[in-house]
């Protein structure tokens, strides 16, 4: 595996640079050296993470040398039968954040997980899929200026804060994106030692 100064490189199949940034920190926690692709990550509706991180993964296959993921995520709210869920990307796209506090107006119980699924590619052994989750809550309102995505109405159990009130470190305690990671480099370290 290519290795430049003692660093493992794996590449990161996104475009999304709130991801790219959360896996760059991350990646130095466990000197691993996180590099994007500059491919456009080709996603399918499906019925869960996984077949999305796998086809995303396994399409790119032929195109990037080395060590490469794709991550897939989506936020789960309990009062919403698990919506928006692997269709998360779309909702944001289509109804925001705001969308989501409308359909939870006046709903008290605001439980809900994010959920992350990382296909790895390992050259000559195929895909590793890892995953993390996190339990948390919908706030009332959208707060904070940091993140991405649903992170303004997410707080994470045992915080008060939302994950777009924290910075990337803060956040990268909690989150399911970082929980995916943190398993896909333990087993990077166990597999490829220096």
């Amino acid at each position: 595996m290519l290795r430049r100064g003692g660093r493992l490189e794996v590449k990161v199949l996104t475009r999304n640079e709130g991801k790219l940034r959360e896996f760059i920190e991350l990646g130095s926690e466990y000197g691993i050296e996180v590099v994007e692709v500059g491919l456009p990550k080709k996603e399918i509706q499906a019925e869960t993470l996984e077949e999305v991180a796998l086809h995303s993964a396994a399409n790119a296959s032929p195109l990037v040398k080395g060590l490469f993921f794709a991550e897939d995520a989506g936020l789960f709210i309990d009062a919403l039968k698990g919506f928006p869920g692997v269709y998360s990307a779309y909702v944001l796209k289509t109804i925001g954040v705001s969308g989501i506090l409308k359909l939870m107006e006046g709903v008290q119980m605001r439980d809900a997980f994010f959920k992350s699924v990382i296909a790895l590619r390992v050259p000559r052994e195929g895909i590793k899929i890892f995953r993390g989750e996190v339990k948390g809550r919908i706030s009332f309102e959208a707060r904070g200026s940091g993140g991405f995505g649903f992170d303004p109405i997410f707080i994470p159990e045992g915080e008060i804060r939302t994950f777009a009130e924290m910075s990337v470190r803060e956040k990268n305690m909690f989150s399911h994106r970082a929980a995916a990671f943190r398993a896909m480099a333990d087993w990077l370290r166990t597999t490829f030692k220096p």
